[in-house]
């Protein structure tokens, strides 16, 4: 049933390798694009960068919840909400499941995937770890547009401490 959702979510069959290499290709074109216009841009310009980055990808993440079919709109806990995300848009997105989800029960979730794809070209060396912000801000925009598809307001934040595992802080914003 959940593999299903993820297969209407996206579209199904044998394009998933293509789409997945193009996707990857293309967010890497968009971060290296935002770094070119300024390869050194300092604290200001980086902040800005990522905050496109970000933005980007809640217009994404809002569109992608927009495409969910309406029977998983209904969930009862928050914690359905982000089990969904970790096996069915997480699947969707980059054909895999999230590795692991915790929470302290009190509004903040984190989500790790040992295998980002979006990390693991730049898993050979030490010297990418300080890149990987770059790489990640996308992806925390996306969390954060899907989830506020869903009616859930929150703030995503993302850590690596070696690569290609990073994980994703989710923490609820109540009103």
């Amino acid at each position: 049933m959940r593999t299903r959702g993820a297969e209407r979510l996206l579209g199904r069959g044998g394009r998933r390798m293509a789409d997945a290499a193009l996707f990857e290709f293309l967010h890497t074109e968009m971060v290296a694009e935002l770094w070119a216009q300024d390869p050194d841009p300092g604290p200001g310009g980086q902040k800005m960068s990522l905050s496109v980055l970000e933005g980007m990808g809640f217009r994404v993440g809002q569109a992608l919840g927009e495409r969910l079919p309406r029977e998983t709109l209904a969930f009862r806990e928050e914690l359905d909400v982000l089990k969904f995300l970790c096996k069915d848009v997480w699947a969707a997105v980059f054909q895999k499941q999230m590795d692991s989800l915790r929470t302290n029960h009190q509004g903040t979730y984190v989500l790790q995937d040992n295998s980002f794809p979006l990390l693991i070209r730049m898993a050979s060396g030490l010297q990418y770890l300080e890149e990987a912000p770059k790489f990640l801000a996308f992806t925390c925009g996306l969390l954060r547009g899907t989830l506020s598809t869903l009616g859930i307001k929150s703030l995503v934040t993302a850590s690596v401490a070696a690569l290609p595992a990073c994980k994703f802080q989710v923490v609820i914003q109540r009103s």
